[in-house]
């Protein structure tokens, strides 16, 4: 396997990486003044779970991947 790093100055040759960093930066570490690193993984492991879940997609739909996930027309389009 090789490594194929993005060029300095090129952010959209990976612009799913960007995006994800984009909302975290916004969604947790611009919106928490943490007072420990144990606090900080917490608050992490939260929003991942809304974000990965709870969270409406549009690339589903507008729906969760729960909600997508119980359709079984729509697992496989």
């Amino acid at each position: 396997m090789d490594l194929a790093y993005i060029e300095p100055g090129k952010p959209a040759q990976n612009g799913y990486t960007e995006r994800f960093n984009r909302t975290y930066r916004e969604d947790v570490l611009d919106a928490y003044l943490f007072n420990s690193l144990d606090e900080a993984r917490r608050i992490t492991v939260e929003w991942l779970e809304e974000y990965n879940s709870i969270r409406p997609h549009a690339s589903l739909g507008n729906k969760t991947p729960y909600e997508y996930s119980s359709n079984p027309e729509s697992v496989y389009l």
